[in-house]
């Protein structure tokens, strides 16, 4: 899958409200952050608790352009719980953290404006 920084790009192809659906999206806290320098492109190995339901998962996102790790830890973020972990070198990636891309394509954060329990789920 191919993605694009590109913000005048016209939709994706449509889906159904069912399928919206099978993509679970959560909110959890960074209760740790770190550097991840065996990564090909800059990025930090995240741990992120999103609460009893899902339980405490590891992310590798390529943030630095933006955050540091000490920003990062108490910091809620969203994140797609249901993709099958993912292997990037060797870390095990078990959660895609959402952002979305500046100007010059370095992700921002996609997190909610006020404090959410742990675990709340994309409505």
């Amino acid at each position: 899958m191919h993605l694009t920084h590109d913000p005048d790009t016209p939709p994706a192809t449509a889906i159904t409200f069912d399928d919206f659906l099978a993509v679970d999206i959560r909110v959890g806290t960074i209760i740790r952050a770190d550097a991840f320098p065996e990564a090909r492109k800059p990025a930090y190995k995240l741990v992120i608790d999103f609460g009893a339901g899902v339980g405490v998962k590891k992310s590798s996102a390529q943030i630095t352009e933006h955050y540091s790790c000490a920003d990062l830890v108490g910091r809620q973020v969203s994140a797609v719980v249901n993709f099958p972990p993912r292997q990037i070198g060797k870390f095990m990636s078990e959660v895609l953290t959402l952002g979305y891309p500046d100007d010059q394509g370095h992700i921002v954060l996609f997190s909610p404006d006020q404090a959410m329990p742990n675990g709340a789920r994309l409505a």
